[in-house]
């Protein structure tokens, strides 16, 4: 007798012993106006996982689509991120971002980016402080009662190291959020988070807009076997790879049809075929940033 796999209700322990779910919705890019009725929408199908950033401008329109939702704050996983201009403010910028959501906790509280940017010159990276420093501030957070979980997102191996083994880190990430596709897969990243018991989350896991995967011949072909679209394939690889999926999306039809994950799984050679995809690109870069992040090192 076939296994129902439910990827839906699936969820990943993290090592503070908290679950977070498999799947979730995530709202960067997604447009003030959009967004609320995409949170609505997603939490009204099921979803029950959101993630949001103060950088990108919408957590008061991600507060409000939750409420609309109807679904109680404590069924729902929601994760926001410590904008870069901020790393001298965490407790102030915590504040803020629990008023814009309307709520008192957060599930998950990263670190957005390891660059301590001078607010007053966003081309700058403050002389006396960064990401570690920032850590150290964040660690006392988490005895509030406002924030159940702390991690990172866009840590490499590089910064993470420096981290984990600074004497002030005395509490280890729980996650760490990376662009995870299979254009961009990271492996050595992921065997390092695995390693040191980090949980990662995978942004951008489609592609992004008009992503280059869905041309790609591999991809459109197990798709095909399946009978599922190339979005839903993305989305049970990663899931099945071990980590949890954050796609984004503000039209309803896609909300669902990235919902619709119960009952399949890719095969262990479908899985194999799409890790051979050599083709690599990435949706989010460092340039913009006063300093470097990524280190051509995670592969």
């Amino acid at each position: 007798m076939q296994r129902l796999i439910m990827a839906t209700s699936k969820t990943y322990k993290l090592n503070t012993g908290a679950a977070i779910p498999a799947i979730g919705l995530g709202t960067w890019k997604s447009q003030p106006n959009e967004v609320t009725e995409a949170v609505k929408a997603a939490l009204q199908r099921g979803y029950r996982h959101i993630d949001t950033a103060f950088a990108y401008g919408n957590e008061k329109e991600v507060g409000e689509g939750i409420r609309q939702s109807g679904v109680p704050r404590e069924q729902i996983w929601l994760t926001t991120k410590l904008d870069n201009p901020w790393h001298k403010r965490a407790p102030e910028a915590l504040e803020r971002s629990l008023s814009n959501l309307g709520t008192d906790y957060l599930d998950l509280y990263l670190m957005h980016w390891p660059s301590s940017t001078d607010p007053n010159d966003l081309s700058k990276h403050y002389p006396d402080w960064d990401f570690v420093d920032t850590w150290r501030e964040m660690q006392k957070l988490v005895g509030t009662g406002k924030v159940r979980n702390i991690g990172v997102s866009n840590f490499a191996i590089k910064n993470l190291e420096r981290l984990l083994n600074d004497p002030s880190c005395k509490i280890v990430p729980a996650v760490n959020q990376i662009e995870l596709h299979p254009c961009n897969p990271s492996p050595k990243l992921i065997a390092y988070c695995a390693s040191k018991g980090i949980h990662v989350t995978g942004y951008s896991p489609l592609g992004s807009n008009d992503s280059p995967l869905y041309k790609n011949e591999i991809l459109l072909d197990i798709a095909k076997a399946k009978g599922k679209s190339p979005q839903q394939v993305l989305l049970a690889w990663g899931i099945q790879k071990g980590w949890s999926v954050v796609p984004k999306s503000v039209t309803k039809s896609r909300i669902d049809s990235n919902f619709e994950l119960d009952g399949w799984e890719l095969t262990e050679d479908e899985i194999k075929k799409i890790d051979s995809i050599e083709e690599r690109f990435k949706v989010c870069g460092d340039s913009w940033l006063p300093v470097k992040v990524f280190f051509g090192d995670d592969e």
